[in-house]
């Protein structure tokens, strides 16, 4: 399966509204597919970019959606606020509700991995009339995941969380190379497509000034501005889970169906956190028949 290539999406800066803190923001945006199609808003996952999703948007704008992919705020092309707070949850959902208004929609389908899929989660729990479907890949229902910080085996895969909260020297690896290429290939059951020039792209957006500390900010401003309970969610839902992912356990996905009124379940072994590029066939496959 190919990559997508830069001249089959249109880049944008898109005016996504004040968030919680009254900021105005702007997020770079790759899009694809037709004008009039469904809306399909992927939400890409720390240290990525819009690029993470380089095997998904394709298939799916060949398949009439409209697809959407942002840099999250702080990363790459989007603004990136300097403060920490900037980048607590509200801030985050509010950037996803702003973006679908600003687009001229008033419902999109998610699709989201990692701190994506956390944003995701709220966005369904808090902001429902705005999420038609919700896809989750490899991302922790928030509740679960607070229960299982609890017990010490994913306690021991989520030391990275408390180890960023350290001043300067997280950014400083953050933007080492060599640093991209463990978490990339070192994780990944499918290295071929972590090549070289997919890992300069990693580099060069992780070195963007200021990206570096914006990424990191999104840890830092967890621990710090917990967000509250999460309502039920009653959006259709389908978590993609690779099961050998080394930062978040199976544990996560036991007792997901009390919060979630209407989901299935996709577990695919061979795949890493990574799922999206370790497993292109099988997730477009399942997005495409979740989707319509």
């Amino acid at each position: 399966m190919h990559a997508i290539t830069d001249g089959e999406v249109e880049h944008r800066r898109v005016d996504v509204g004040p968030d919680a803190d009254g900021r105005r923001l702007h997020l770079h945006v790759a899009l694809a597919g037709p004008r009039d199609g469904t809306p399909v808003l992927l939400l890409h996952g720390f240290p990525e970019f819009w690029w993470s999703w380089r095997y998904q948007i394709r298939p799916l704008a060949d398949a009439g959606f409209r697809v959407i992919a942002p840099d999250l705020r702080g990363y790459a092309d989007s603004d990136r606020p300097p403060e920490i707070r900037a980048y607590r949850m509200e801030n985050l959902v509010a950037d996803v509700a702003g973006l679908v208004r600003a687009l001229g929609y008033a419902r999109a389908h998610l699709v989201a991995h990692d701190w994506g899929g956390a944003i995701a989660w709220h966005v369904a729990a808090t902001r429902p009339e705005v999420v038609d479907r919700l896809v989750i890949l490899n991302a922790p229902h928030p509740a679960i995941f607070r229960r299982e910080l609890g017990r010490l085996e994913q306690l021991k895969k989520s030391w990275y969380m408390f180890a960023f909260q350290l001043p300067g020297f997280p950014e400083i690896r953050l933007r080492e190379r060599e640093t991209l290429v463990r978490t990339f290939r070192g994780w990944s059951r499918r290295r071929e497509h972590f090549d070289d020039a997919t890992i300069d792209r990693y580099v060069e957006a992780v070195r963007v000034p200021g990206a570096a500390r914006a990424m990191i900010a999104y840890y830092r401003a967890a621990l710090r501005f917990l967000p509250g309970p999460v309502p039920r969610i009653d959006a259709n839902t389908l978590v993609i889970w690779g099961m050998d992912d080394r930062a978040l356990g199976p544990g996560l996905l036991v007792g997901l169906d009390a919060h979630v009124a209407r989901l299935r379940i996709a577990r695919i072994p061979d795949a890493s956190h990574w799922v999206a590029q370790d497993a292109p066939e099988q997730v477009n496959a399942l997005l495409l028949e979740f989707l319509r």
